[in-house]
C-alpha cells in the first residue's frame, strides 16, 4: 500500500492514531493514564529541592517537579505546563513557559514576536503568511510561531488557528487566581495526529480501520523486544528501570562488512523503533563489531535519522566499552506501560 494514511481507531479500548507510510507503521499514538504533555495546571509551590535546583509542586494529578528556584516560594500559585511523561513513581515534569499549539499556530506567551518556520523558505509565502498573521494578531500581547503546515495552507484557516491560540493564551493567563485547579487538558491521540501529521494523507476513521490497514500487525512487532533490520539482521530493545538498552545483532550474516552494514541499519531504524515504543531517557547502544573508521559513518546515519525525528535526542558519543549513548525526551508514555 503506498502513500501516506493516518487511521483513527481505538486499540485495546484506548482512543489511538497510527501513520501508515507506504503501508509501514510510521508513527502510534495512543491515549494513556497519564497527565499528557501540553496540560495546564494552576499549582501550588510546595518544597524547594536546593541540590536538584528546583521545586516540587501539588497538582490536581498528583505531585510535580519544576527546575526553577529563583522568585519562587512554598504555597505560591502558579501556572505550569506538562512538558513530558514522568518517570515510574517520579513528579510530573513542569514548566512556566507556556505553549500553545495548534496545527498552524503556536502562542508564546513571555516570548514576544512573530515567528515563522525555517522550512518555509519561498518569500511569497512568508509574506503571505506574514500578512495573515499580522491582520489577526494587531494588538496582541503574545508571540507566535507559524508552523511548517502553514505552507500553502487555507489563509482563512490560518488565521483562525492563530485567533484561536492567542484567545486560548489570554483565557488561561487570565485565570491565574485560585486555587489549584486543571485548566487544560492536553491533546489526546486523534487531536495531537491532526495536529503533528500535517502531510497530505488519507484519513481513515472506521472503526476495525487498525486491522484493515495492518496497523495491528506491526503492533505485534513493536510490542516486542525483537526489531528486524533490512538485511536479516536484528535489534533487541530492552527498557529497564535505568535506561534503554539496545543489542545489534548481525543475524546469519557473517561476512567481514556485517557489523559496519547492521549499525547503520540500526541507526537509520532506531528514531522510529523508539519512538513507536515510546522509549527515552538514557539509551545505549551496544553495536555489532565494526572498525573504528566506520564510526563517522554511523554516526552520519544517525543524526541524519534523528533530525527527522519528533523526539528531542541528544547523541552523548561513545563510552570506554564502545558503546553508543543517546538522551532521549519523554515526549510520550511508553507503550507497553499503558497498555500493562
Amino acid at each position: 500500500m503506498k502513500g501516506r494514511s493516518i487511521i483513527l481507531d481505538h486499540f485495546e479500548g484506548r482512543e489511538a492514531a497510527a501513520l501508515m507510510v507506504d503501508g509501514k507503521l510510521e508513527d502510534f499514538f495512543i491515549d494513556g493514564d497519564a497527565p499528557v504533555p501540553g496540560t495546564i495546571y494552576r499549582a501550588r509551590a510546595d518544597r524547594p529541592v536546593k541540590g536538584q535546583g528546583g521545586m516540587f509542586l501539588s497538582t490536581p494529578d498528583g505531585p510535580a517537579f519544576l527546575k526553577q528556584l529563583k522568585g519562587l516560594a512554598p504555597g505560591q500559585m502558579l501556572l505550569v505546563q506538562v512538558t513530558g511523561y514522568a518517570e515510574p513513581g517520579k513528579a510530573i515534569p513542569v514548566t512556566q513557559k507556556l505553549l500553545f499549539k495548534s496545527r498552524y499556530a503556536i502562542a508564546t506567551p513571555g516570548a514576544p514576536g512573530l515567528n515563522l518556520s525555517r522550512t518555509i523558505r519561498d518569500e511569497e509565502e512568508r509574506d503571505r503568511l506574514m500578512e495573515v498573521a499580522h491582520d489577526v494578531l494587531e494588538g496582541g500581547n503574545h508571540g507566535m510561531i507559524l508552523r511548517s503546515a502553514c505552507a500553502d495552507a487555507d489563509a482563512d484557516e490560518v488565521a483562525e488557528d492563530i485567533a484561536a491560540m492567542s484567545d486560548l493564551a489570554a483565557q488561561v493567563l487570565g485565570d491565574a487566581e485560585g486555587e489549584m485547579e486543571l485548566l487544560i487538558e492536553g491533546d489526546g491521540p486523534h487531536l495531537r495526529a491532526w495536529r503533528e501529521w500535517s502531510e497530505p494523507a488519507e484519513i481513515c476513521r472506521d472503526a476495525g480501520d487498525f486491522e484493515h490497514h495492518g496497523v495491528l500487525d506491526a503492533l505485534d512487532v513493536t510490542l516486542t523486544i525483537r526489531e528486524p533490520l533490512p538485511g536479516g539482521g536484528f535489534l533487541y530493545i530492552e527498557p529497564t528501570r535505568a535506561l534503554v538498552a539496545v543489542d545489534v545483532n548481525t543475524g546469519s550474516d557473517t561476512s567481514l562488512a556485517a557489523g559496519t552494514k547492521a549499525n547503520i541499519a540500526c541507526a537509520r531504524l532506531l528514531p522510529r523503533a523508539l519512538r513507536l515504543r515510546g522509549l527515552a531517557g538514557q539509551v545505549v547502544l551496544d553495536l555489532a563489531p565494526m572498525p573504528k573508521k566506520d564510526r563517522s559513518s554511523f554516526e552520519g546515519a544517525l543524526r541524519s535519522a534523528l533530525r527527522a525525528d519528533s523526539e528531542e535526542t541528544v547523541m552523548l558519543g561513545w563510552t570506554n566499552l564502545g558503546h553508543f549513548e543517546l538522551q532521549r525526551k519523554r515526549g510520550r508514555a511508553a507503550l507497553a506501560e499503558v497498555l500493562s
